[in-house]
């Protein structure tokens, strides 16, 4: 097994997970395709940290181009000894893979408390509240309740949809970045490849 080869594919991996996660984000500003509610601040509040955009999106893109360069890296040139500047690129990936882990974190935490919460939306009395704000969680399982929700429409299910994708998706990355901090490690210490043929062929 080449170390190299399975960062580059955790890298191109990363970038799709990435731009999946910005687009989830930005529909979070345009419940049923309407502008107005953003623009009026009725959105939920956690719409705004950005989770998808910044934390699952930009800071994912840095550690996945890294990845995806090491495919460019030269493999010797390092200190005079062959093959260590592919040690030393393997070794430099887990800094942009703990940078990763930060990201998907933050998109992880702040999907999973917009998840807690609920979204805002204007109740049986007519006033803007966060409805579930109260019921830790639990009008999630109880979809009868979701009706208490009257405008905008269906915005329970909105964010419920959006907020569970990208939780979904800032954990596959979470994940992607863990395997790479392990990957980056081996492939330091052990070389870029397992087989002598491998690195002579880089």
């Amino acid at each position: 097994m080449c170390y190299g080869k399975c960062a580059r594919c955790i890298g191109h991996s990363l970038a799709w997970l990435a731009v999946l996660c910005i687009v989830a984000n930005i529909l979070l500003y345009f419940p049923n395709g309407e502008t107005k509610y953003a623009s009026e601040n009725h959105l939920s509040r956690f719409v705004w940290f950005f989770s998808g955009i910044a934390g699952g999106g930009l800071l994912i893109f840095l550690p996945a181009f890294v990845f995806i360069g090491l495919e460019q890296e030269d493999c010797c040139g390092c200190c005079g000894h062959e093959n260590c500047g592919k040690r030393c690129a393997m070794l430099s990936s887990v800094l942009a893979a703990l940078i990763g882990i930060a990201g998907s974190g933050y998109c992880v935490i702040v999907a999973a408390l917009g998840l807690a919460e609920g979204p805002i939306c204007v109740d049986a009395s007519g006033q803007w509240n966060y409805t579930f704000a109260s019921t830790e969680g639990k009008y999630l399982v109880d979809r009868s309740t979701w009706s208490q929700c009257i405008e905008p429409k269906h915005i329970v299910e909105w964010n419920v949809s959006l907020f569970s994708i990208l939780l979904a998706l800032g954990g596959i990355e979470f994940i992607l970045c863990l395997i790479q901090v392990i990957n980056g490690v081996l492939g330091g210490i052990c070389g870029y490849c397992c087989s002598r043929q491998q690195q002579y062929d880089c």
